[in-house]
Order: C-alpha cells, then sequence, then structure tokens
C-alpha cells in the first residue's frame, strides 16, 4: 500500500518522504536520533512533534456528493457568530443592523454535530468565519474537536486580527492548520476610515503573532477598491514578505450588505496584474486555479500572490463551497437567495441519517451560479438595498460569511 508521511515540527512542515510501499516505515526526527515506526494505510500521515505527539490517521472518504453542475460537495465555510468588532464599509456600512436572536445561535456542540454530518457526506476542507469568529467563546474547543476528526484534511479560519495575537498560540496548539487575515490598508487614517476603528496596530500585531505560531499556512486578502487603497498593492506585497504571508487581492463584490458598491470602484484582475508588471516586471500564473477562489501568481523573486475576480472572472463552473451561518443556515452560494434550516433538524431530534439526507437532498439540488448571474446581468447594481436587508440579517455578508 502507497503512502506519503509528512513530518511536522510544532506545526511546521519540516520534512517530506516520498511514496512508501511497506506496511510500517521510519521516520527520523528532526533534532535527533529519535524514530518513530507506525502503520501507514493509503493516503497521507501528519506527525506533529512538540510537547506530545499525535498521529492523524486518514480516513476512507465518503463519496463525493454532485450537484447539477457535477461540482462536488467538499468545502463548508462555517460563521460562528454574527458579530464584528470592526465595521468595514464594504461589507458592514450602515449603522444599525438585524441581528440574530440569540436564542437561535448553535451552540458550539451543535455546530461540531452539524460539521462532522458535512464531514460524513464529503466534507474535507473546513473555514471557520464570522462576524469576527475570534469573538465567539470556547472556539478554541472547537477547533480542538474539529481537528480530530480524520475525514477532515484542511481546517482554516478567517479572521479580522483584532484578538489574533492572543489566540494564535491556542489555536495551533489545538490543531488550526491555515489562519486567513483581512487587511485592507497599511495606512493608519485609511484603515481607521475603512473599519471605523482605529486599531491598526492591533490587527499587524496579530498578524505577527500569527505569522510566529507556525500554522502550515499564512495569508492576507484585500479588498481592492478604486480611488481608495488601489495604491497600496505592492506595499502590501512587501508586508506579506516580511510576514511571510501570501497576499491575496480581491475584486470589490457587490454582495450581501454592500450597500457603496458601484461598479466604478471595482479594481479587475487585469488592472491588479498590470499595477503589479509596473513594478516587479513580468508576473507569471503559476497554476491551474481549480476549485480555489484565488489564481495564483509568481513574480521574478519566488514571492506568490493570489487574485480573487469574482466579479469579472466568476468560476461559478468550479465552485465546491457552501456556507453554513451561526444559526444554522445553509447556503449553496454567496448570492444565494434561500437556505436550508439545519437548526430545525437538530432541535427536533433529528438523526445522524436524517442529517445525511437532508445534505445530500440540498446538494444534489444545487445549480447556482450567483456570479456569473450577476455578471450577465444587463445593469448592475447594489445587490440588496438597506430595507430588504434589515428583513433578513441572513442576507448580510457578516452574518452569512464570506
Amino acid at each position: 500500500m502507497k503512502a506519503k508521511i509528512v513530518i511536522c515540527l510544532f506545526g511546521t512542515e519540516v520534512a517530506r518522504k516520498g511514496n512508501v510501499d511497506d506496511l510500517s516505515t521510519r521516520a527520523r526526527l528532526p533534532g535527533g536520533s529519535q524514530s518513530l515506526y507506525c502503520i501507514i494505510p493509503e493516503g497521507t500521515i501528519r506527525i506533529y512533534w512538540n510537547s506530545t505527539m499525535t498521529v492523524k490517521l486518514p480516513a476512507e472518504q465518503a463519496t463525493a456528493l454532485l450537484d447539477r453542475m457535477n461540482r462536488p460537495l467538499s468545502s463548508l465555510r462555517v460563521s460562528v457568530v454574527d458579530r464584528c468588532d470592526l465595521r468595514c464599509t464594504y461589507c458592514m456600512p450602515e449603522d444599525d443592523y438585524a441581528w440574530l436572536p440569540k436564542k437561535d445561535i448553535l451552540s458550539l456542540d451543535e455546530v461540531a454535530t452539524l460539521v462532522d454530518a458535512f464531514a460524513d457526506s464529503g466534507v474535507v476542507k473546513v473555514r471557520l468565519t464570522g462576524g469576527e469568529p475570534l469573538l465567539r467563546k470556547g472556539l478554541t474547543e472547537l477547533v480542538r474537536h474539529l481537528a480530530r476528526n480524520p475525514r477532515i484534511e484542511d481546517l482554516a479560519l478567517t479572521t479580522n486580527a483584532t484578538q489574533l495575537a492572543r489566540f494564535s498560540a491556542p489555536l495551533c496548539a489545538a490543531g488550526l492548520q491555515r489562519v486567513t487575515v483581512s487587511l485592507d490598508s497599511l495606512v493608519p487614517d485609511r484603515f481607521a476610515k475603512l473599519t471605523r476603528r482605529p486599531v491598526l496596530d492591533q490587527v499587524l500585531s496579530g498578524i505577527r503573532a500569527a505569522a510566529s505560531a507556525n500554522f502550515e499556512e499564512l495569508k492576507i486578502n484585500t479588498v481592492v477598491m478604486k480611488g481608495f487603497n488601489d495604491d497600496e498593492l505592492v506595499d502590501l506585497i512587501e508586508f506579506g514578505r516580511e510576514v511571510g504571508a501570501e497576499v491575496r487581492f480581491i475584486e470589490y463584490m457587490d454582495v450581501g450588505g454592500a450597500t457603496q458598491w458601484t461598479k466604478e470602484k471595482v479594481v479587475s484582475r487585469m488592472d491588479i496584474l498590470a499595477h503589479l508588471e509596473d513594478h516587479y516586471g513580468r508576473v507569471i500564473v503559476e497554476d491551474d486555479q481549480g476549485s480555489a477562489p484565488a489564481q495564483r501568481f509568481v513574480l521574478a523573486d519566488g514571492t506568490r500572490f493570489g487574485i480573487v475576480a469574482s466579479v469579472t472572472r466568476p468560476f461559478c463552473g468550479a465552485c465546491d463551497r457552501s456556507r453554513l451561518t451561526a444559526d444554522g443556515m445553509w447556503y449553496l452560494c454567496l448570492y444565494g437567495r434561500d437556505g436550508m434550516d439545519f437548526r430545525e433538524i437538530l432541535r427536533s431530534g433529528g438523526s445522524k441519517d436524517e442529517l445525511a439526507a437532508a445534505i445530500q437532498f440540498g446538494w444534489e439540488q444545487r445549480a447556482d451560479r450567483g456570479a456569473e448571474e450577476r455578471l450577465a446581468a444587463p445593469s448592475r447594481g447594489v445587490f440588496y438595498q438597506v430595507e430588504e436587508l434589515k428583513l433578513d440579517p441572513h442576507r448580510e455578508m457578516h452574518t452569512r460569511g464570506g
């Protein structure tokens, strides 16, 4: 049986062995002559060597569910809270918001039950979002639970980093693999204007703490807006290089509560590349985008960055993502208007089989391609008006998760 073995020291990959044909193998651990013997089933084993050692064995994966466009169910974004401590103008530009009723918010045990059910149905990538997920008490314990699930191959978090300095180390120790930070400006006054909070230093400290925590991957997401921060692309790449983070530039989207969106504010993929090529020279496309939201590029010195071109070049045809809100509504598209209520199934005593049947039914009916439909629309403006958002908080990005 063939397998690959990856050795990690404090969460960071330090050695990799190729295909292994034997049923057992010996892996020499860095920093000494200690070695480990283990039985390797077919797949990949990651061996983490910290103060204690755990081996996460790969599980036999469930057969992937396919939607009506033959897209697999493999990625789930889980919002654990609808609240946020920033007020970014592209996400939360208004003064007042309708929040989810507290009684409807799933307990973390309920969240874990649902994520496990999705993993049993084929999901292998889980990303925790918000709102701001680090505002949710007990998040580290949820991460620890999910990290133990052998079906979940990729466990990640998106955060604004205001709380990241104190949570980086415990989250990494609990098994969180990847962190993505939203950072739209390195200029203090500009950052404060965008977020309506003067906390840039706090955010940068959080990013540096994450860089020191040895997560498998650290990324920075930047929503690029014409006339606001499109002059900071190079500065952000250089900051990413400094902290060891890959920067991803995102076209300003008209989704959710983006009530100030206009086409004129969008900086396209083409314009982003032209700006960077003017400074760095030739930029090379690294690989096929696949189902990933970002297309990746490489500078001459090997620095990588990505562009999420959801507005001008949608990738609906390969989208394998769905979203679970903090109150248990399941949405199959970021632009989707209707969701499926899993809270009701859970709290009415629904069994594991009933959850699986609901997931299968929902995904096999999926034909969403919201971003492509928005691109093809003869006229394009704000997706929801303020009055519509107040009628249903699930329409907000801070509720649905990005």
